[in-house]
């Protein structure tokens, strides 16, 4: 496409006494390319930075700015280009492609230019223009995309982690933080960033996506920087917030659920369970309790978490749902932590607290049901039959009763259940049910057991269904009535002055039947009479006889007297 700028003093015939010459000629345009998007095109006083091959019109080359390796730079209109190239580039838009051809009068003359450029010489530049800018221009933000729920954008003195791609106003790329796989991260407004950058980073939102065109001056002027940016050339940047945060911030606390039952907050030195989402401000995910399907358990406040979950912790309910966002200055700082989380990040935690408890705590016992008749509670040695419900403070299942046709049937104190729920079974009246809170360090520990969780606080449902009274420890048999004053020749039924273990064993169950002693409960009654045969039998040869027989009272108060000797 041709277009011809005609000038109107130009059209004016020139009439000389000694010659009759023609009109002159003006510039000659030929649009070779015209891009499809034109967002500004040049005029007087404009900046422009363009590459071109100058020839003459046998097409011998004179010039070249690409053989020089540099664009030609210079401002349109104030005489600093020749006339005909002032003319000819005005209108033109960014990657537009233009064969100027110039006249010798709008050129070099009759003087023409050196060696290079014969008097009387018409010009021809193939030219493709690279940059427009002007010293009135500022910084130019155009939001590609926005989050709809943006919350805080960046201000001066705040510290981000941004991705971009950065190229020349014709596309040239220069760099780019994806191809380095990470992020620039620097403060914003103090001096660290080119003075466009500061500018056009100004109000965005996390997620946010923008692209920034900077003009040389705010950017890296008549110096350019390195070979990738020339000098005088305008930059646009494409840019991603991925993160943000302030030197000042403190953790915030959001997304609060808290249950309607709330006895009491976690404080410090409590030892908490909890289950945890993380990601990174922008959504990366970066870990997971629940992908582990086991809580992350930790003391709080005692320096064995980083410093911002340790304070968001505190002052938690049971059962509580909440955000954190965290600043870096109080998660892993500059340096970021493995692969996942990178220096200076902010993170965010989606955490639900399972259970937590203190070492000093003690079994909470709770009675939801009490006949009103209690005359006689449980108490160590008894034999106990209870249905229970076990489950862990967050409400899951962990064991029934019920899932058994019989009731559970223990020696109470006798090691045979944990020792927080051996303390909430006894007091107890038959009939009577409860809540039993049981610590860790009373149930099953730091490393827990088949089917509960290390350091988990256990909630017991009990109902006693029966009891048997106990003996004493070391027992095996009590007396209910006064003891006979011979008891050998009551033991010794066929009166021959020896026992043996027939007769022995009327005689104890004949006692338990009468009401008169008690026989250890939860055993079977022949092993135990054996047991009490055994130690009464000194010289094992099958029978008692008087010499042999002592009780275990007197055995005892003799045994302490020889102590005290």
């Amino acid at each position: 496409m041709v277009v011809r700028f005609l000038l109107g003093f130009l059209s004016v015939l020139v009439v000389c006494v000694l010659c009759n010459p023609g009109p002159l000629e003006d510039v000659v345009v030929d649009r070779n390319f015209i891009p499809k998007v034109c967002p500004r095109e040049v005029k007087m006083g404009d900046q422009v930075r363009y590459h071109y091959n100058g020839t003459f019109k046998d097409g011998k080359q004179f010039d070249s700015s690409y053989e020089r390796g540099t664009a030609f730079s210079g401002v349109v209109g104030v005489g600093r280009l020749i006339s005909g190239m002032d003319r000819g580039i005005q209108g033109m838009c960014i990657n537009e492609k233009r064969k100027i051809t110039v006249p010798p009068h709008l050129a070099y003359g009759s003087l023409g230019a050196g060696k290079a450029i014969p008097p009387d010489a018409t010009l021809v530049f193939d030219v493709v223009l690279l940059d427009i800018w002007n010293k009135d221009d500022q910084v130019q933000t155009t939001t590609v995309y926005k989050p709809k729920d943006c919350k805080r954008t960046v201000q001066k003195s705040d510290f981000i982690r941004y991705h971009y791609n950065g190229t020349l106003l014709d596309g040239t790329p220069f760099d780019s933080s994806h191809s380095k796989l990470h992020t620039y991260d620097t403060y914003v407004g103090d001096g660290w960033l080119i003075k466009g950058m500061d500018e056009g980073l100004i109000g965005m939102c996390v997620g946010e996506r923008r692209n920034i065109i900077i003009p040389p001056f705010l950017a890296y002027g008549e110096k350019g920087y390195g070979t990738e940016i020339p000098p005088q050339a305008s930059l646009m940047f494409d840019v991603l917030l991925v993160d943000l945060h302030n030197t000042k911030d403190d953790v915030i606390i959001e997304n609060q659920v808290i249950p309607d039952l709330c006895k009491r907050k976690s404080v410090t030195g409590d030892y908490i369970r909890y289950h945890y989402n993380g990601t990174l401000l922008d959504g990366t995910f970066f870990d997971s309790s629940y992908s582990r399907n086991n809580t992350y358990n930790t003391y709080i406040g005692m320096g064995y978490v980083i410093p911002g979950m340790d304070k968001a912790l505190q002052g938690l309910c049971i059962g509580e749902k909440r955000r954190i966002i965290m600043p870096p200055h109080m998660a892993y700082g500059e340096s970021g932590a493995g692969e996942s989380i990178p220096g200076s990040a902010v993170l965010v935690f989606d955490i639900h607290v399972i259970d937590f408890h203190n070492p000093t705590d003690v079994v909470e016992i709770v009675s939801s049901f009490k006949p009103k008749e209690c005359n006689e509670t449980t108490r160590a040695n008894d034999l106990i039959k209870y249905h229970y419900n076990c489950s862990m403070l967050d409400g899951t299942h962990l064991f029934s009763s019920n899932d058994y046709e019989n009731p559970q049937v223990v020696v109470l104190g006798a090691n045979k259940v944990i020792d927080g729920l051996d303390a909430g079974l006894q007091g107890m009246c038959v009939g009577e049910r409860r809540v039993v809170i049981v610590p860790p360090h009373l149930g099953h520990g730091e490393k827990g057991a088949r089917g509960v969780p290390g350091s988990a606080v256990l909630r017991f449902e009990v109902e006693l269904v029966d009891f048997e009274e106990g003996v004493p420890d070391g027992y095996l048999f009590v007396w209910l009535t006064d003891l006979p004053e011979n008891l050998f020749e009551e033991m010794d039924l066929n009166k021959d002055g020896e026992v043996p273990l027939e007769e022995f064993t009327t005689f104890i169950k004949g006692l338990v039947a009468e009401g008169k002693g008690r026989l250890k409960p939860g055993q079977d009654a022949d092993h135990v009479i054996e047991d009490m045969f055994g130690n009464q039998d000194r010289n094992k040869d099958g029978r008692i006889v008087p010499e042999e027989l002592k009780l275990k009272s007197a055995e005892d108060a003799e045994r302490a007297r020889h102590e005290e000797l």
